[in-house]
């Protein structure tokens, strides 16, 4: 008869103080800064916001089903965070540097030049209950600061962390994210939340985040 294994599969736990990468902890106070500086710029900002537009704008439909990504995108980056954090401390270290570079140009963008939109239905072409989550959804976050999109820049470089992420990179996982990653942004679109031309901007940001993240070298190694 063949043995029947009893060992419980690994859960998410954050390190020790004994682990290697329990020094990199401080990386996780992105999370309340982020949070923070942005309440502050809306605080501190009067007006003097620019409308970003585009004529695609009016060629994509609201769908509210898309606040199921939307609101995917807090799952997929603080949960990339963390499960780097505990299984891939190269990776972890990686993935923070990006995030706090690319929310420094986001940031830097916010403040130099005030962005807004004008996109959101003034009526919902549906009633229901993903429109009432959206009217939610509306009423806490604020239509300034959109160019980039941070949603966007957010869930661009998770994906590109499971890249690097040896835990992940096989070819299912790698589809899974990519698709999710490319979702969140759509979902951005179709929410009226953003512009295509906010999304477009992420593209940039990103890609900037990621090398200073990932391939910045310092002292002949990976910093």
């Amino acid at each position: 008869m063949q043995a029947v294994s009893t060992k419980r599969p690994a859960r998410l736990a954050l390190p020790g103080k004994d682990s290697p990468q329990y020094k990199d902890r401080w990386y996780l106070l992105f999370w309340p800064v982020f949070l923070l500086r942005y309440m502050l710029i809306e605080s501190i900002q009067r007006g003097g916001y620019t409308e970003i537009y585009s004529p695609l704008d009016d060629r994509i439909p609201f769908c509210e089903y898309f606040l199921i990504f939307y609101v995917a995108w807090y799952v997929l980056i603080v949960g990339m965070h963390l499960y780097t954090y505990v299984y891939d401390p190269q990776a972890f270290r990686g993935y923070s540097r990006a995030l706090i570079a690319a929310t420094v140009i986001s940031t830097s963008v916010f403040l130099l030049f005030p962005s807004c939109q004008q996109l959101r239905p003034e009526t919902f072409p549906r009633d229901g209950l993903f429109t009432r989550l959206v009217e939610m959804l509306y009423a806490v976050d604020t239509n300034t600061n959109v160019l980039p999109s941070e949603h966007a820049i957010g869930a661009f470089l998770a994906f590109l962390a499971v890249l690097h992420t040896k835990r992940l990179r096989s070819p299912g996982k790698i589809v899974f994210f990519a698709v999710l990653a490319v979702l969140v942004a759509m979902s951005t679109v179709f929410l009226k939340q953003h512009s295509i031309l906010d999304v477009l901007a992420a593209l940039p940001v990103t890609a900037v985040g990621y090398w200073l993240g990932f391939h910045v070298r310092k002292r002949g190694k990976n910093v």
